[in-house]
């Protein structure tokens, strides 16, 4: 059995939870290896791949007190951004909404939103830049790990046709410590300073970004809306885009306290526009934020380029 930990930030993305590693049968052609990954047995890890332009039925398993219940979501992805929409129904009568999680094959929890539920029933569309994830469901609210004592409520199944995503672990091989396949490695530790979020007054809150080195001359700004909720709203303006080098993605990432990390959004350079934004929130209750940027689309931070915020007071 494997623990999964949220590995950045959220958010930061959740029946019988019982993570374990996912097994993996190995055959060799030539001089090359090549892993491939099958569900566990008891189908507790589902983390899937999800491609571009092809709609996803997923099956949401129920926990065994949610008897009748029934659970499906449908997942689209189009370029950089995944809409899941929930469908669940049975649900009980006390029931008033469940918080749906996406976890990666790093195990890092983010939690996409609430599923509000009326008369058993809850509708729901969630999007999110995540291309690799299963889906968990849970009355509580705030979950960074996913583990044998998390309350869950649904959990995804693995669609036919589709492999299971292996976890980004690493098991020794030939005494060393190898990479799981599928997992990005984080290539430098980040000294980023907290917000001091929970001081912070209700409503929106402005804090500033200097760019430094390859990124002098862009301008940043981000706005947080701190909410009764516990969910922080965020949004980051990127001006002078000329200014910086094109064809890449400018990442914004919240990091916790324990450095975790949560990717809250991205926007790609391509030369043309001066200005763009990133949307987003987390239920961090403390964090800080900063910009990498990638050569593609990564789960976790891995450029040694990178800026942070500071409040403005």
């Amino acid at each position: 059995m494997f623990k999964n930990k949220l590995f950045a930030i959220g958010g930061t993305l959740m029946l019988s939870v019982s993570f374990a590693a996912a097994q993996t049968a190995t055959q060799t052609t030539t001089s090359t290896t090549v892993t491939k990954t099958v569900q566990n047995a008891d189908g507790t890890y589902s983390v899937i791949q999800y491609p571009v332009g092809k709609e996803v039925m997923v099956d949401l398993t129920p926990g065994t007190t949610l008897n009748g219940a029934k659970g499906r979501a449908r997942v689209m992805r189009t370029g950089d951004v995944t809409s899941v929409n929930l469908d669940l129904s049975g649900l009980p009568a006390d029931a008033s909404s469940y918080y749906v999680y996406a976890v990666d094959p790093a195990g890092k929890v983010t939690l996409l939103g609430p599923a509000n539920i009326s008369n058993g029933i809850s509708q729901t569309t969630f999007t999110t830049p995540m291309d690799k994830f299963m889906l968990v469901l849970s009355p509580n609210e705030g979950l960074n790990a996913i583990d044998n004592d998390t309350m869950v409520t649904f959990r995804s199944s693995v669609p036919k046709g589709y492999a299971v995503v292996q976890n980004m672990a690493t098991t020794p091989t030939d005494g060393m410590e190898k990479q799981a396949a599928g997992s990005q490695a984080v290539s430098s530790t980040y000294e980023v300073p907290l917000l001091g979020v929970p001081a912070l007054e209700k409503g929106e809150t402005e804090i500033r970004i200097n760019f430094s080195g390859d990124l002098q001359g862009l301008k940043g700004k981000a706005y947080l809306n701190n909410s009764k909720q516990g969910v922080t709203k965020i949004k980051m303006r990127f001006d002078d885009m000329k200014m910086a080098p094109k064809d890449r993605r400018y990442v914004l990432w919240a990091v916790s306290p324990t450095k975790e990390y949560t990717k809250i959004g991205q926007v790609i350079n391509t030369g043309t526009r001066q200005e763009s934004e990133i949307r987003g929130e987390t239920a961090l209750k403390d964090f800080g934020l900063f910009v990498t940027v990638e050569e593609k689309d990564v789960p976790q931070p891995t450029s040694t380029i990178y800026s942070t915020f500071t409040l403005t007071r």
